[in-house]
Order: C-alpha cells, then structure tokens, then sequence
C-alpha cells in the first residue's frame, strides 16, 4: 500500500510539472524552441536565416513605409522590436514579422482620411497599431481566432489583388518621375484649391519635376497620371526604376543565391552618388531622422480619430493576420511544426503594441520574407532575432549610407513585392466550384478597385456579400420526400412501380440546419407534402443532417406537430443524436412525448407499422360491434 501511495504522489508530480510547463510554455512559447539552441548546426542555420532576411528586410521596410506615407526610419523601427516579439510570443518558427505592403496600402488609407497636418502622420500611425495591436491581442488572449472564418477565401483574394493594383499604381509617380499632391499636403492650399481641374495637371514645382493635384478617387489620378507621364516623365527617374527592376529580375531568375534586393538598393544608392541624381532633379531618400536603437514614445490619444481608425484596424487586424497565419499553416504543413492560431494572435498583437510605442507601425507576418527564411534554412524563432540585430545595427550606424538612396528603386522593390500578390487563377477555381463564390471574388475586386483610396468599403462590401449569399444559398436547403414499402423498414426516392407503397407513411429528409432564415420554407415542403397524400397518416422527419436548430426552427416544429395532430397526422422524428441537447433543454420532448424519437429510421418505420396494425385491428373490431348492433337493432325491429 505504501508503493501504490508513492506511485500515486509520483504521477500527482509528474501532472503538476506537465500542467506547470504547459502554462508556462504559453505564456512564454519561445522556451519551446530555445533548447533546440544547443545544436551547433541549428544556430549556424538559424543565423545564415536571418542574415538573409535582414538583408531583404532593410530596404523593403523602407519602401513599405514610404506606401505608407511616413519617413523610412518608421519602417527601420518597424522592422526591430516587432519581429523580434513576434518570434518570441509566436507560435510559427519560421513566420517573418514586419511592415508588409497591403497593411502598408490600408494603413496610408486610414491616416489619409484623417489627418490634415503631415507633421502628425507618425503619431497616428503609432495610435493605429496600438489598436491593432490590442484588438489581435484580445482576440488571442480570449480564444477567438476562429472570428478570421469571417472572411472567405474569395474575398481575401479578390481584396488581395485589388490592394496589389493599387500599390503597384500608388508607385508610378515615383516611377514617372511626377509629383502627386495628395489633399492633406500642405502646398494642397496654395497649390490646387485655387486651380481649376484643367490647371491642376499642368504644373512644375520647384526642383522641375512636373507636379499634379490628387483627384477624389484613385482611378482618377491614375488617369491624370498617365496623361501626363506621356509629356512630361522624368527620364532619369525612369531609368533608375526600370534598372531596379530588371536588376531585381535579373538577380532573382540567374543569382538566386544572392540578395536582390538588398544588391540593387546598394548598386543604385551608388549610381545617384556618382553621377550626381538629385541634381538632375531625381528624388532620393535624403538624411533618415533617427532617435536612436530605443525610440520610446508613448502614442498620442485622439478620441475624435478612434472611430475611423478602429474600423480600418479591425481590418489590416484580419486582413493582415489572415495572410500571416495562411503562410504560417503552410510553413507548418513543411515543418511538421504544431501551429496554434490564437497563440499566433497574441504574438502578432504583441508586435504591433511593441510597434506602437517604439515609432512602428502596424505589421504583419510577410509572405515573401517568411519564404525567404524557411528556404535559407530557418529552423526556429532566433532567426527572426538574428533579422531584428541585423535592422538595429542598420538604425545605429548604417543608415547615412542610405542618403542618396533613389525613391524610383524603393518604387521598383515595392513593385517587384506585389507582383507576387496578384494571382487570378484562385478565382477562376473559385468559380469552378461554386459560382456565388467566384462572383465574391469578382466583385470584392472591382468595388475595392472602384472605391479606392477608401479600401475599407471594399473588404466591407464583400463580407457582407458572401454572407448574404451564404444565407441565400442555406434559405432553401435540398428536402427529400422517400416512399416506402408497406411493412418495410428501406426508405428510398425511387421505387418499382410494381411495389405496394404505403400512401399513409412518408419520410421527409432535410439537409442543413433549421434556423430562422429557413424555417418557413421548411414548414411550406412539409405542409405541401401533407396536402398532396390525403390518405398520410404518419411523417418521420430524417434530421441526422440537422445540426443545429435555432429558437425559430424549434417554433416551427412545435407548431407543426401540433397543427398537424389535429388534423389526424402525426410527425415522427428519425436519428436525433444531434438534436439531442437542444430538444431536450427546450422541453420540446417533454411536451410531445419520448415516443415521437427515434435514435434509428428503421425504428421509427417499425413503430409506425405497429401502430397502423393495432389502428386497423382496432378499426375491424369497431366495424364487428357496429355490425353485432345493427343486427340486433333489425331483430328488436323484427
């Protein structure tokens, strides 16, 4: 008895200590993946990793924060803190953190609505990731990842390449050398609110770069745009762009070891410094104001702001975590490595809080750079640290190298970043397979298109689209009406014409569940089902397909079965295991009896027959009395 105890105390430890890491490891998921630490091979995998990210990392983050509107130290501070937080309270190993482009896009859209005085751009930027961040956040913390169902895969992917679009033409002024002024610069006053709308496409600011005014709406000065790129285009801003380009091409198909991009933005920070760009008028980086590796600022509240920023920050929160955590599964499905969605959610949320507060902006996991470091040979979460030392010594020292930096090769990392997010052929599968999906897709994608620069309308638009189609689509669900042999236990929709069918048996199969948009409709197949077999005694409803039943739908079939007794019908129910519960705590059994259930169709047949058999019995027993009576009544008569 004494070994037994000590066994029981022995397996009451080893529980504790199981439950105590468990909790642990949560609260603190890098300690999963520290002690793999202590082979030599995973750290010399892990820093050649982030070496390479680093090296991609620098120059798109500040391509990134400029699509963004804001400096490109922003993107530098972006790309410290929250990637290495994001490794570190993530659950993916090999998830890359950081300023991405379509966050980018949506986070230029939020500020663009509401700030008029550019000087305050980074203070809201700053206030929009801290709601991300806490949004993310609370949704990890309380379990509720799941809410990213939200948003169908049509819809991301039609939201997606419209956002793709929009960056890659947000990107042609610095392309064409041509100066866009947007309504809340501050020459938006003395430069295009007096000028008629001819006018405003034909200036020339100061530094000789042909200036236009921003139109409404993004197709507009897209339009003005290339009108005027076909008279006026810079010719060296050009030329610098396109060289970015096809030396990012170039390196990527035949030197695919190397770092394009970080190669081009060094070989052309070299050109302008050579042959003197910015004083042919080309637009280069100029001096990045830094504050040092620890730029602590707490974000300024602007409660008059909050309502407009929460909205787009619940949507770069799952627009943004739904391409994360779409990279992250399929990382993981290579790995073999467990993926946990809300841990992911924390670790996410985390960064952009950590964002908030060190001069970021909202991030997000990236899909180019978490390739690039699973194929470098990424094994676990140090190689994002190893990314994140890589960015700090880049804002300690590094970055007055980057002065003549040309705004047309951060255009061209930015072009060459989207190009990968255009992808039609998941619509056209999307169509394949269910039209209202493809139509989803579709239009989720031109109303993105057509509302820009007000993205939200377009991701909002689709939602509710799908969902509306969703609820058109379970509004009238397939019902099946079986015949059945008399005397049988087989149901079936077909039977030989030669076989005796029972017209007072039926049985009705519905498939979906029962719920207030489809409950009516139910009632209809069943009550017309019931008007076309006059000599219908009994229905057994088949509900295995039902999972689930709502206040309306049990309403229904409480009125049903009544309406139905009185007039001489009564209504069966077939394999109710997963109804059980909520028949059951609705008092729906109680009320009409445990003997209108049955856990098997073949049951319920077997009891229908029985009962017609002792209704017959009983009715032929009647029919003897009467006739005893009649009898009787002719010889009294007699």
């Amino acid at each position: 008895s004494s070994r037994s105890s000590l066994d029981i105390k022995f397996k009451d430890t080893k529980f504790q200590e199981h439950y105590f890491m468990s909790w642990i490891t949560k609260l603190f998921p890098f300690l999963l993946w520290i002690k793999d630490l202590s082979k030599p091979k995973t750290i010399k995998a892990d820093i050649i990793a982030g070496v390479t990210v680093g090296f991609v990392i620098v120059p798109q983050s500040m391509a990134y924060a400029q699509l963004a509107g804001l400096g490109p130290q922003y993107g530098l501070y972006a790309s410290f803190l929250p990637v290495l937080i994001g490794a570190i309270m993530g659950s993916s190993r090999q998830l890359s953190t950081g300023p991405v482009a379509v966050v980018s896009l949506l986070t230029a859209a939020a500020l663009g609505e509401i700030v008029t005085d550019p000087s305050s751009y980074a203070v809201y930027a700053a206030l929009l990731a801290l709601i991300v961040g806490l949004f993310q956040f609370s949704l990890g913390i309380l379990r509720l990842g799941f809410v990213i169902n939200f948003l169908s895969h049509p819809v991301v992917t039609g939201f997606t390449n419209a956002a793709a679009i929009i960056i890659g033409a947000s990107q042609l002024p610095k392309v064409f050398g041509i100066r866009v002024i947007n309504s809340n610069d501050t020459e938006w006053v003395s430069w295009c609110q007096p000028l008629s709308f001819i006018e405003r496409m034909e200036n020339v600011d100061s530094n000789g770069l042909h200036t236009i005014c921003n139109a409404d709406q993004s197709y507009e000065t897209i339009a003005r745009l290339l009108e005027a790129a076909l008279f006026y285009t810079h010719l060296p801003t050009l030329a610098m762009a396109l060289m970015g380009v096809l030396g990012i091409v170039v390196l990527q198909r035949f030197f695919p070891r190397m770092p394009a991009i970080l190669t081009v933005a060094v070989v052309s920070t070299a050109a302008s410094f050579l042959i003197d760009y910015e004083a042919m008028g080309g637009a280069i980086v100029n001096s990045i104001d830094i504050d040092g590796l620890f730029s602590f600022k707490i974000p300024s509240f602007d409660f008059n702001a909050m309502g407009t920023l929460f909205i787009y920050a619940i949507t770069i929160s799952l627009i943004g975590f739904m391409e994360a955590i779409s990279v992250a599964k399929s990382m993981a499905a290579t790995t073999k490595q467990r993926l946990d969605v809300n841990q992911e959610l924390i670790g996410q949320g985390l960064s952009n809080i950590a964002s908030s507060f060190f001069q970021g902006y909202a991030v997000s996991g990236s899909f180019s750079r978490s390739a690039v470091n699973l194929t470098a040979g990424a094994v676990t979460g140090f190689s994002s640290v190893v990314t994140a030392i890589i960015v700090g010594l880049t804002i300690l020292w590094l970055t007055p190298l980057l002065y003549h930096l040309p705004q047309a090769t951060l255009a061209a990392i930015i072009l060459m970043s989207v190009v990968n997010l255009v992808h039609f052929s998941p619509l056209r599968h999307a169509w394949k397979v269910e039209k209202h999906d493809g139509w989803v897709g579709l239009l989720t994608f031109i109303m993105t298109l057509i509302f820009a620069p007000h993205l939200e309308n377009g991701i909002a638009f689709g939602i509710i689209m799908s969902l509306g189609l969703f609820l058109y689509r379970t509004m009238e669900p397939n019902f099946t009406e079986l015949s059945v042999q008399k005397g049988s236990i087989i149901a079936s929709r077909f039977i030989d014409d030669t076989a005796e069918v029972s017209n007072a048996v039926k049985i009705a199969k519905w498939s979906g569940s029962l719920y207030f948009a489809n409950a009516a409709y139910f009632e209809t197949k069943l009550l017309e089902l019931i008007s076309n077999n006059e000599e219908l005694k009994y229905i057994i409803v088949d509900v295995a397909s039902i999972v689930q039943v709502d206040a309306s739908g049990e309403q229904v079939l409480r009125n049903l079965v009544e309406s139905c007794s009185d007039s001489g019908v009564e209504i069966l129910f077939a394999r109710t295991d997963r109804l059980e519960a909520e028949l059951y705590r609705s008092g729906f059994k109680k009320r009409f009896g445990e003997n209108r259930f049955f856990d098997l169709r073949a049951d319920a047949l077997k009891h229908v027959w029985q009962e017609l058999e002792a209704n017959e019995q009983e009715q032929e027993l009647d029919e003897e009395q009467d006739h005893i009576l009649d009898i009787d009544d002719g010889l009294n008569t007699a």
